[in-house]
């Protein structure tokens, strides 16, 4: 099993950063497609961005432009680099490994973009 820990949540202030980050566990992260999905409050879990093994991405369509995710097959890490914060944005964060079909996911990290 494919142990996923995300970090590099926190308080962001609207129009900030943040880079979140997901080491995987085994060997399995290079042919795995990654990806980050997000929960908000009284929300379902929803796709942010995924990454293939290749490296090509898709994006939802409320983060284009100002998210970017991308991954280091040597270190076994995925990142989300999120700019341009929205209120919106505040959510639980959740690193996600698909490999034929079996899904690994991390704990989650706390994304919150307030004033």
């Amino acid at each position: 099993q494919v142990q996923l820990v995300e970090s590099g949540g926190g308080l962001v202030q609207p129009g900030g950063s943040l880079r979140l980050s997901c080491v995987a566990s085994g060997n399995l992260f290079r042919i795995s497609v990654m990806g980050w999905y997000r929960q908000g409050p009284g929300k379902q879990r929803e796709l942010v961005a995924v990454i293939s093994s290749e490296g090509s991405t898709n994006y939802a369509d409320s983060v284009k432009g100002r998210f970017t995710i991308s991954r280091d097959n040597v270190k076994n890490t995925v990142y989300l680099q999120m700019n341009t914060l929205k209120p919106e944005d505040t959510a639980v964060y959740y690193c996600n490994s698909n490999y034929r079909g079996y899904d690994s996911w991390g704990q989650g990290t706390q994304v919150f973009v307030s004033a």
